[in-house]
């Protein structure tokens, strides 16, 4: 038997070498010293491989075990390097695109189980009262322990009109929650606006994809144009962009948002990382945010876009291209930041497609703002925090720092998770009173009702008004 699985050893190091080099990992081996395979580690690989295949309880095919391994392997790196089979690869075109099948939820790995970093907004999850930091526990029957991430969002996605049960367990309360879910074709648009009042707008980005930038430049268009309830236009005084619960997304979405708000030229974002291709600094250009589009959406903007009042919201659920705007609009001190601190994904993924149509999501870089702070495990702090309510956010959010094995912050030493939560102020103490279950007023409305963004409870939007009316009185004085 042992001699059965040498022979596949040997058979299995030629193998993963082969692949090794298909792969293209040469490239990268041009650019630091040659470093010989590690053998033996290869070997014992291959002894695992062979051990499998000639005893385990039942027959495994090869491609399936050489994917579990890739899958393994890139999954102990960080929380998003992850391999992307077929059907994975496609969602993630799709997904960008702005439309994609399934329950609309933004999700992570953590001890195993599937956490939701963010429900996206106005799809069935988000209406069904999923919450940022739930833990799924199981899918319809199927508990979720042992699934891959890959694989659990295969099983939560599917044709419109099917349902699903999600299983949830979430902080403070004593039994898991069952939620059934209608699947529907979700179509995420990524930028709303309105007219709040006369002379003040509201944009609300929910997640960069490849045509966010422009969108938001027909929204400015459109609100500089927007007529009042009076019937009269009236010039814009004030901004608010809503960067709130935004997973994130296309990196030059990102710059293309920003850059609507900077002057030209303004460096926005850079990016550092081993290979040479991955140090880079860009800037609010065109040929950093068209990204092959021919028309520049941002070159018939109105001048005041660059100078008028703004106030950017953020909060737990803002990650990733959410905090590269947020940052450079406050390193650049051209906007307010209010809100609650960021979720902290500091982290660039390069998609690196393989063969069979599949590919793989690896980190390559960390990101910076312009004046050179890492956002990793640590996000973008408010310059004016400001709660969900009153009494204080609805529930605690999941953030970067709280996700096994993150990338550390490189600029700065951050305390531990224990310290970190020790160092939490106090909720403040309820106004209201208490509900017939002895809990705040403010506490049982929100379970009551998925709560809505921008509408007339919007406690932080309400503080971005007043912020901006006070800017305006100040500037008048």
């Amino acid at each position: 038997m042992r001699s059965k699985f040498q022979q596949a050893g040997l058979v299995l190091v030629g193998l993963v070498a082969g692949i090794l080099i298909s792969v293209q990992f040469s490239a990268v081996a041009q650019k630091e010293a040659a470093s010989p395979l590690p053998v033996e580690e290869l070997r014992t690989f291959a002894d695992v491989f062979g051990a499998i295949k000639q005893g385990y309880v039942e027959p495994v095919e090869d491609k399936k075990l050489i994917t579990y391994a890739i899958s393994g392997m890139l999954a102990n790196l960080d929380p998003h390097s992850a391999y992307l089979d077929a059907e994975a690869f496609k969602d993630l075109q799709v997904s960008t695109q702005g439309e994609f099948g399934g329950l609309g939820i933004e999700v992570g790995m953590e001890d195993g189980f599937v956490k939701v970093v963010s429900p996206i907004e106005d799809t069935p999850a988000y209406r069904a009262g999923i919450k940022s930091g739930d833990l799924i526990i199981k899918l319809d029957d199927t508990p979720v322990k042992g699934m891959t991430l890959a694989d659990a969002v295969k099983k939560m996605r599917g044709k419109p009109k099917t349902s699903i049960k999600l299983t949830v367990a979430r902080k403070g309360e004593t039994k898991p929650l069952e939620f059934v879910i209608v699947r529907d074709k979700i179509k995420v648009q990524s930028v709303k606006s309105k007219l709040v009042e006369s002379g003040y707008g509201y944009l609300r980005v929910t997640q960069f994809q490849e045509e966010t930038a422009a969108d938001l430049a027909r929204h400015i268009d459109k609100l500089y144009k927007e007529k009042d309830k009076d019937g009269k236009v009236e010039p814009i005084k004030g901004l608010v962009l809503d960067l709130r619960n935004d997973p994130g997304g296309l990196l030059h979405g990102a710059i293309g948002v920003s850059a609507a708000f900077l002057p030209a030229k303004t460096l926005i974002t850079s990016t550092d990382g081993r290979t040479e291709d991955a140090k880079r600094k860009y800037l609010a250009s065109t040929e950093d945010y068209l990204r092959g589009q021919k028309a520049d959406f941002l070159k018939d903007l109105p001048a005041s876009i660059k100078t008028v009042p703004l106030v950017v919201l953020v909060n737990g659920g803002s990650a990733s291209a959410s905090e590269i705007v947020a940052g450079a609009l406050q390193d650049h001190k051209r906007a307010v930041i209010m809100g609650t601190q960021t979720f902290g994904k500091g982290s660039v993924q390069t998609v690196l497609p393989l063969s069979n149509n599949t590919a793989v999501k690896l980190t390559t870089a960390r990101y910076y703002t312009p004046s050179g702070r890492s956002i990793q495990a640590k996000g973008i702090e408010p310059d004016v925090v400001v709660e969900e309510t009153a009494n204080g956010d609805r529930h605690e959010r999941l953030r970067e720092a709280d996700l096994d094995r993150h990338l550390d912050n490189d600029k700065e030493k951050l305390p531990a998770k224990e310290t970190r939560d020790a160092d939490k102020p106090a909720k403040p103490q309820t106004k209201n009173g208490k509900g017939k279950s002895g809990k705040d007023d403010d506490e049982e409305a929100a379970k009551q009702a998925p709560f809505e963004i921008a509408s007339k409870n919007d406690y932080q939007l309400a503080q971005a008004m007043n912020l901006l009316k006070a800017w305006q009185v100040i500037k008048a004085k």
